[in-house]
């Protein structure tokens, strides 16, 4: 009778080990499925970042400014005659 006790606990131990195997692989697959979607999210990202940050750069330009200046604001850069030096 023990060696069949010692038998069926080896095998309900077998059967346990192998679930348990295949339950961590299941995890695994999840777990690289959402890292690939996430670095694919992340590198999305970096791109959208660097076209912000070449946009950002075009609309700073002095050129832009002066341009958006003169035009939009009527602005103008002011004569000899009507800058004024102030000193301490």
């Amino acid at each position: 009778m023990t060696l069949r006790l010692a038998i069926a606990v080896l095998v309900i131990a077998n059967v346990l080990s192998a679930i348990g195997v295949a339950h961590a692989r299941h995890q695994h697959r999840q777990s690289y499925v959402e890292l690939t979607r996430l670095e694919r999210a992340r590198d999305e990202l970096n791109i959208e970042f660097g076209r912000l940050q070449l946009e950002q750069a075009t609309w700073a330009e002095s050129n832009r400014i002066d341009q958006v200046a003169r035009q939009k604001l009527g602005m103008k850069f002011p004569g000899t005659d009507e800058t004024v030096v102030v000193r301490p």
